[in-house]
């Protein structure tokens, strides 16, 4: 430490401001200063700059499926799924990547680098089991995520043959996602396949909800 403001103090100071979801000019400005102030005060167990970077999203709210940029990722098989659900999103008026890439990290990546405001996943199962995850560890869990995988649960049980459960887990596209996620696990491929319309629909109706409650 030399007490200069280098170019490797500006990258450190551009890598914070992306976390803590501030425009990463690397120019510790009046937002940047703020930030610093609200993460300084989240130290030993808290959440940190995880919490302030999503409750900064979360506050920005959306109107509508149409102002959000939306990943629909899908690891194995459900690509028909992944490509009925981006179709209504479009309709909507939504913003849309889907995502096929079979690494997870990467996944996570794209979505970040696309500025997704959500993403949501999805991932087959040898058993009859549904289960919406989203991001939790013991000192942090995604209140974003947390919603919006309750909403995508509680839509699903329309679904004939399921009842979803809500699981917090820290699975790899969920860590590494700088936005509420959810990764949801539809049973077996040809099931899922089958059940393509009303899954599509299911979550569909759940992001409505989940834009209405953040609005």
């Amino acid at each position: 430490m030399d007490g200069i403001f280098g170019p490797s103090t500006s990258r450190a100071l551009a890598d914070f401001q992306s976390n803590c979801g501030v425009p990463p000019d690397g120019i510790c400005g009046p937002d940047t200063l703020r930030t610093i102030v609200r993460v300084s005060g989240q130290t030993g167990t808290g959440p940190g700059v995880g919490a302030v970077r999503e409750r900064e999203s979360l506050r920005a709210g959306f109107e509508s499926l149409a102002n959000c940029r939306v990943v629909v990722g899908q690891f194995g098989g459900l690509s028909g799924l992944t490509r009925t659900l981006a179709r209504e999103l479009r309709q909507r008026g939504a913003t849309v990547m889907p995502l096929d890439e079979p690494d997870a990290v990467a996944q996570a990546l794209a979505a970040n680098h696309f500025g997704a405001h959500v993403y949501v996943g999805f991932q087959s199962h040898t058993e009859d089991a549904a289960i919406a995850h989203y991001y939790q560890v013991p000192a942090f869990e995604s209140v974003g995520g947390r919603t919006l995988a309750e909403l995508i649960a509680q839509e699903m049980r329309s679904v004939p043959g399921l009842a979803p459960a809500v699981s917090g887990m820290r699975l790899p596209v969920l860590r590494e996602t700088q936005m509420p996620a959810v990764l949801v696990t539809v049973g077996p491929v040809r099931a899922a396949t089958d059940a393509t319309p009303q899954l599509a629909l299911s979550v569909l109706r759940a992001l409505d909800l989940w834009i209405l409650r953040t609005a």
